[in-house]
């Protein structure tokens, strides 16, 4: 299954500096900077280099979720990511653009409900250092800034301790448990419902205010 809605922060291993592909840094497209990382969005050009560290990041990742390994997997997924209903972000190092990980927010309901769903996960040689932390920092200012969002949801097993702790260091709260709520690894797996909304988190207030003053009506 290729994740839409599963969220994980994983961790398994010690950081290798030879997984990551040290190219050239980004050349205007990150949509916000922070000290070591920025964001960006994925684009099918980024399909050898996102299914390489895929495959290289299996065993990181599992149980918690599948994501392409394949050329053919990550153009269904690219495709998917539209930019309206689900928009997929690259979480960058921002020195060198290589891929540390990615946030997804999917699902997106516009109208009175401005809310998203995240998907997440760090890539083999960018864990356990704090990368996609600050990477989730920024894409919640962007979610709730430029994009207008009022609302994300994580859902997350249980089980995967990194994503919940990553949730809460961002100011999510705990709003309720759904039994067998996604079918993942051969089972159908019971996740906690995670949410923040505009203005919760330090430092939230003013990017709060700029998202009602643009949020639509109605």
């Amino acid at each position: 299954m290729e994740p839409m809605r599963l969220p994980a922060d994983v961790s398994a291993g010690s950081y290798d500096e030879a997984v990551l592909d040290h190219s050239p840094a980004d050349d205007g497209r990150y949509l916000a900077q922070g000290p070591r990382v920025a964001i960006r969005a994925l684009t099918p050009a980024d399909g050898a280099e996102f299914t390489r560290l895929a495959r290289a990041s299996a065993g990181l990742h599992h149980p918690w979720l599948t994501i392409p390994t394949t050329g053919a997997a990550f153009e269904r997924y690219a495709e998917r990511l539209d930019g309206e209903q689900r928009v997929g972000l690259l979480v960058c190092l921002r020195d060198s653009g290589a891929f540390a990980g990615f946030i997804n927010i999917n699902n997106i309901v516009r109208g009175a409900f401005q809310c998203g769903a995240l998907g997440y996960g760090a890539f083999l040689g960018g864990e356990g250092r704090g990368l996609l932390g600050e990477g989730m920092g920024l894409v919640l200012d962007h979610a709730f800034g430029p994009l207008g969002l009022h609302r994300l949801e994580a859902n997350i097993q249980p089980g995967n301790a990194r994503s919940t702790a990553l949730v809460k260091r961002h100011g999510f709260r705990l709003e309720g448990f759904s039994p067998d709520f996604l079918f993942i690894d051969g089972a159908w797996r019971d996740h906690e419902r995670w949410a923040i909304t505009a203005g919760m988190g330090p430092g939230r207030q003013d990017v709060q205010r700029g998202s009602r003053q643009g949020a639509p009506q109605g």
